[in-house]
């Protein structure tokens, strides 16, 4: 197949000066890939932005993507040549095709060799509309910097075969327990707007180690209500507690208190703000054990966060029942 202009000008539609409309860019991204997955990864999409300057697609890729040029990767202009760069109608592109505001450039991303632990997929339940898995410590959810192809969402695409697989909600990477996934692109928006708005109850276990100042309860069977404004900005680590209306809110229950002093809690997070158990734990004086990120960052330890998502329960906003799932993992002690 020949190289074809990624502009709309060259293909007769709107001049250089004329921009997209909100809607067109919306059909634009409902629009689907004209790349098959690879390896359980989708293709990455890009479309110019309305402020774009017209120039060729090689120079308008490096860019947004400087990655690209990486010296370990393989040269941009090959992979033109090779026709794995192409417009959003799957037509290869040249390197000096000229590309502009509202144009969508599609290729599959480059993966560096990766050591995938060999951990068997422990599998929950699985319907004609979800699956469940009982996600181990250290597995990412979503594929990211070094953990691609160990993601439990690019495993689960390869061993089940099910490529429109996506994550309802999220887990951290050194986070265990349940974490579910939508079968179902139609159903998706659903079931995630119901992890949104709080509609699903959320069971945590955490072993932690009080330190000076503690100010949770510490005896088997007391109870606290955590409420905390919580907010993390682009660009850091952790999250952090900041004056105002509280927008993350936990209740907690001291299971058992262990010889060496550790705590055994029952965490309920009634709401889902990014790191919300870890920081609001280490903000008590009673952080979660084998943290790297709470108090303060420091190198990942050897021994795995002691965090588990225990249980997942809702009504199914599908099908109407009743769903409750658990995880079978155990925490150390």
């Amino acid at each position: 197949m020949g190289a074809v202009s990624g502009s709309a000008a060259a293909a007769g539609g709107r001049g250089p000066a004329e921009r997209p409309g909100r809607a067109a860019r919306r059909t634009a991204r409902r629009r689907p890939a004209p790349l098959p997955q690879r390896h359980g990864l989708d293709p990455v999409g890009w479309a110019l932005p309305p402020e774009a300057i017209t120039g060729p697609a090689l120079e308008a890729l490096l860019a947004r993507f400087p990655a690209l040029a990486d010296p370990e990767a393989t040269p941009l202009r090959d992979r033109f040549a090779a026709g794995e760069i192409v417009d959003a109608d799957g037509r290869a592109l040249a390197a000096d095709t000229p590309v502009g505001p509202g144009d969508r450039l599609w290729f599959h991303r480059e993966l560096r060799a990766e050591e995938v632990p060999e951990v068997a997929l422990d599998i929950l339940h699985a319907d004609e509309h979800l699956l469940v898995l009982d996600k181990p410590h250290g597995m990412a959810t979503m594929p990211r910097g070094a953990h691609v192809l160990g993601s439990a969402l690019v495993r689960l695409r390869r061993e089940t075969g099910v490529a429109t697989l996506v994550p309802l909600h999220r887990l951290d990477r050194r986070t265990a327990g349940v974490l579910a996934f939508g079968i179902v692109p139609a159903e998706r928006s659903v079931y995630q707007q119901l992890f949104a708005r709080g509609e699903v109850d959320k069971e945590y276990l955490a072993r932690v180690d009080p330190g000076p100042g503690v100010t949770i309860p510490r005896e088997p069977g007391e109870r606290a209500e955590l409420r905390d404004r919580l907010v993390k900005p682009r660009g850091e680590l952790t999250t952090r507690r900041e004056a105002g209306e509280p927008n993350a809110l936990t209740e907690l229950e001291v299971l058992t208190a262990d010889a060496d002093s550790s705590l055994l809690l029952r965490l309920r997070p009634r709401t889902g703000r990014t790191h919300q158990l870890r920081a609001q734990l280490s903000l008590r004086g009673a952080p979660i054990r084998g943290d790297d990120l709470y108090p303060s960052p420091r190198p990942e330890p050897a021994e795995p966060l002691q965090l588990l998502a225990r249980e997942l329960a809702f009504t199914d906003p599908v099908t109407g029942a009743a769903r409750r799932v658990r995880s079978r993992r155990t925490l150390t002690s």
